[in-house]
Order: C-alpha cells, then structure tokens, then sequence
C-alpha cells in the first residue's frame, strides 16, 4: 500500500470565491515542485495531496468576493450551451448520413426529407422565440439509422 504525498504550500495568491457560499475558490499556490500553478479549491475535491484547510487558514478572508453572472451572461452562456447542443447533434446525426453518398442515395424521397426537415430545424433552433432559455428540439427522424455509432 502506497502513502499519498502530501504537499506543503506555504504561499498563495489571487483567490477568488466562485459561489455565494464562499466554499469553492479559484487561486494560484506556489507548488513546491512546479512553481506558481492555478488551483481550484473545493470542499469535495477527492484528491487530498494539498490540505484545503490550510490554504482555506492561509487566505482567510482575503479573496475576491464572488460576483453573481449577470442575466446578459447567463443567457449567453445559455445561448453557447444551446448552440454547441445543435453542433453536436448535426456532426453525430445528420452528417453520417447526409454527408455519406451511398447511404444518402438508399433513402426514400421522404426520408430525405425527414433528414433535410430535421438539419434544417437544428439550423434555425436559434430562430426560435424563446432561444437560449426555451427551446423546442426537433424530433429525430423515425426509422432504424445505422449512423455508426
């Protein structure tokens, strides 16, 4: 049975809170084996070779206060989250098949035009009325689809 190495650190830098509970805290420690690194505080990090409670006892109350996302971050954050979901669906579903002559060319004329409805809705998904907060996914052309994956 191997022993963790637990590591000293004896200086710390630029903390910043990253909740209104103050329990979660992005910082800078001065490793000992590799100098100046960032580091993220948390009350359930699983990892133990830095003692928390020391750098929590070390900081004190000098840190950053957490600064709550204002409704404009949040409805771009909203917004990426919806547009990397899009992303995602099109590259693992629609372009195995659309991009893929010989499947292409086995489909029905409907069934092209269930794929070609379906790209075209998650192209306009942020069309919709309610994007980024409340959006409608198109459902997924009915049928067996081999897509490789």
């Amino acid at each position: 049975m191997t022993t963790q190495k637990l590591w000293h650190i004896e200086e710390i830098r630029n903390a910043k809170s990253l909740n209104e509970e103050n329990d979660r805290f992005d910082l800078e420690i001065n490793h000992p084996q590799f100098g100046w690194i960032p580091y993220t505080l948390a009350p359930d990090d699983p990892d133990g070779s830095i003692s928390n409670e020391e750098l929590l006892s070390m900081m004190g109350s000098s840190y950053a206060q957490f600064v709550p996302p204002t409704s404009e971050e949040i409805i771009t954050r909203q917004a990426a989250d919806v547009r990397a979901e899009r992303d995602e669906r099109l590259v693992s579903q629609v372009d195995p098949l659309v991009s893929n002559n010989l499947r292409w060319t086995e489909l029905t004329d409907d069934q092209k035009t269930a794929w070609t409805d379906y790209r075209t809705a998650l192209l306009d998904i942020t069309k919709q009325s309610g994007f980024p907060q409340n959006v409608t996914w198109p459902t997924f052309p009915e049928g067996n689809w081999n897509l490789g994956r």
